[in-house]
């Protein structure tokens, strides 16, 4: 019997509504508050409440000693329903 490839975690992200997250986070170094410093992150994450931007914030605030500024975010959905189309049955290549 051939092996089955399982779909990765991302791909179902994407099928349950995930899309591609980035945020630009500017925060205040510990050492230098007057000076702003970037990090970017970058997950899959549902729009518009970003549960798992937002818990990556938390952790930050009460984890990480440099105050949080400001965070942009940018979202895209990279798979959209009229892009996925049921298949009713299997081609195979040999």
């Amino acid at each position: 019997m051939p092996s089955r490839n399982l779909p990765s975690e991302d791909f179902r992200k994407q099928v349950n509504g995930y899309g591609l997250t980035t945020a630009e986070i500017l925060y205040r170094r510990p050492d230098h508050p007057w000076l702003l410093q970037t990090y970017v992150w970058q997950d899959y994450d549902l729009c518009p409440d970003f549960p798992e931007l937002n818990q990556f914030l938390r952790f930050w605030q009460t984890s990480i000693e440099g105050v949080l500024h400001t965070v942009t975010v940018a979202h895209s959905r990279l798979i959209r329903p009229s892009e996925m189309k049921a298949v009713d049955g299997v081609f195979r290549l040999h």
